[in-house]
């Protein structure tokens, strides 16, 4: 017979998530190791930050629609969504905890509820975030160049931009004189 390993409480993986966090941020170290173990800990909190921001779009959207069908129902509203400081990440061929500092998620978190609530642009949000994350690469991991954050949102600003760049004009455009014969 055979026993499959046990597997880590999710108490315990949380706790292992922030303790790896606190370790690469307060290593005084700078061993090519430690440079090494910095650079997937940027990696890790690209995605970690890109899920939180995605999260407070998506959880404030449903929030909205509670809260209008809420009122048309008569009935108290929910609250807000509220973010948090773990997630889930796919990394290799597996799937880790990561922990990024509750004041950090919190930002983020807002950030992209407003971004859904249209309070502020996609360019404001981009701008935002990455100025959370060229703080936290620099200061917190002590990596000398930050990751680009929300890139799924620049393409999609891109691709936009390009669209209506390449969209024949609706009427031809006047022109003076005799037409070419």
């Amino acid at each position: 017979m055979f026993f499959k390993p046990k597997r880590p409480s999710i108490e315990t993986e949380l706790q292992e998530a922030k303790a790896l966090y606190e370790q690469v941020v307060n290593s005084p170290d700078d061993s090519r190791a430690v440079r090494q173990m910095r650079t997937r800990l940027a990696l890790l909190l690209r995605a970690h930050i890109d899920k939180t921001f995605v999260a407070g779009a998506e959880k404030t959207a449903a929030w909205q629609d509670a809260v209008a069908m809420a009122l048309t129902s008569g009935l108290t509203p929910p609250p807000e969504p509220e973010f948090n400081h773990f997630q889930k990440v796919h990394s290799g061929e597996k799937d880790i905890w990561v922990y990024l500092p509750p004041d950090i998620a919190r930002r983020v978190f807002t950030l992209g509820a407003q971004y859904q609530k249209t309070h502020i642009s996609a360019q404001t949000a981009i701008q935002t975030v990455q100025a959370i994350v060229d703080h936290l690469c620099r200061y917190e991991l002590g990596l000398d160049s930050p990751f680009v954050a929300l890139k799924f949102l620049r393409d999609e600003l891109e691709e936009e931009e390009g669209s209506e760049s390449t969209e024949p004009p609706s009427s031809p455009p006047a022109t003076s004189g005799t037409a070419p014969a």
